[in-house]
């Protein structure tokens, strides 16, 4: 028996931490039809949820960083839900690559749309002057606070004559620069996003679309964008130069790949792990907004939990929750939470 003990023990340790002593072969660039296949070929069929999601509204998702940092590993793979949210955590942690699943079709549109205004923007005044279809303002740039670009942007011009030129600038991005196969659903669903950043400017917020699901806190995008965590500290992924350029290195180099998905669905998550089994690559962190709060009003958590067992786990990889009454946040609203992914999940079978 107790040898028998020993070998269990053995080989739970095997199941999540076989990949910390491997060489991980994750791309440094993928071509841009490698780029697309991945993501077309690990998408499930577009879904539908309460609201459009166009931005956050957890005021304290900022808090958690630093437990965040000192709880797991950089330079690995990032995985996400959501909108910009994932950004200011991709800055923190610096993976190889990301993956953003999210069940709405409408997500990847807007991934694309950032995607493309990432790569066409030397810094963060000239991105977020195009986010909002703005006159770049004279004064900000490279050297300016977060707080000097968004005061700044929000008292400049826009014209529809900036708008339409801008947005046919992304989808040619997209289209002629990358050869994306967009259909018009996904053309008309950029338009739609980038029409309701033009038509709210910075101080958009999560029900600014009118499908906000009915919860508004009245954070605008400024707001998330000039907030810190608990100790002052701006961590957005527009707080400096540096965090901006993490992003837009991986989209430049096309890691930051988006996949419709549903959390418990039966593709998305198991194609991305069995890309990332394949690649040696490992999850450092898997942001998951509140989605699993609708997952156990469905019943479904627990395939939720065996997706997420198919992924090439080690025991610093970390959930990231927004939930309420959460550790990292003022006790009001929505803050974060950390979980350790691989004990979570070790009553799945791990699947190859």
């Amino acid at each position: 028996m107790r040898t028998r003990s020993w070998f269990i023990v053995g080989c739970f340790v095997l199941l999540f931490v076989p990949l910390a002593r491997a060489a991980e072969t994750l791309p440094s660039q993928l071509s841009d039809q490698e780029f697309w296949k991945l993501s077309s070929e690990s998408s499930e069929e577009d879904g539908s949820f309460r609201s459009d999601n166009l931005l956050s509204n957890e005021s304290y998702f900022q808090f958690v960083i630093p437990r965040l940092n000192e709880t797991t590993k950089q330079g690995r793979v990032y995985m996400g839900v959501g909108p910009e949210q994932n950004f200011t955590y991709i800055a923190a942690l610096k993976p190889k690559m990301v993956f953003i699943v999210d069940i709405r079709r409408g997500n990847l549109d807007l991934q694309l749309m950032y995607k493309a205004l990432f790569e066409m923007s030397k810094n963060r005044a000239e991105f977020v002057s195009r986010l909002f279809a703005k006159k770049q303002p004279d004064g900000i740039g490279p050297n300016s606070t977060v707080e000097e670009i968004f005061s700044a942007v929000q008292s400049a011009p826009s014209t529809e004559e900036i708008y339409t030129q801008n947005l046919n600038a992304i989808k040619d991005h997209l289209m002629k620069k990358h050869g994306f196969p967009l259909s018009e659903t996904d053309l008309m669903g950029i338009e739609w996003v980038y029409g309701n950043f033009t038509r709210f400017g910075p101080r958009i917020n999560y029900s600014s679309s009118g499908r906000g699901g009915g919860f508004n806190n009245g954070v605008t995008y400024a707001d998330l964008m000039t907030a810190t965590d608990q100790d002052g500290v701006f961590r957005s992924y527009l707080a400096n130069e540096e965090n901006f350029n993490v992003l837009k290195s991986l989209e430049t180099n096309n890691l930051i790949v988006p996949v419709v998905g549903n959390f418990a669905g039966p593709k998305a998550i198991r194609a991305i792990g069995r890309y990332l089994n394949e690649k040696e690559g490992v999850v450092s962190a898997f942001y998951l907004s509140n989605v699993e709060m609708y997952l156990e009003q469905d019943g479904i958590k627990d395939v939720f939990f065996c997706n997420v067992a198919t992924l090439p786990l080690d025991t610093y990889s970390t959930f990231i929750r927004s939930v309420r009454g959460g550790r990292f946040g003022l006790g009001s609203g929505l803050n974060s939470d950390l979980g350790n992914i691989a004990s979570e999940v070790k009553s799945c079978a791990r699947e190859k």
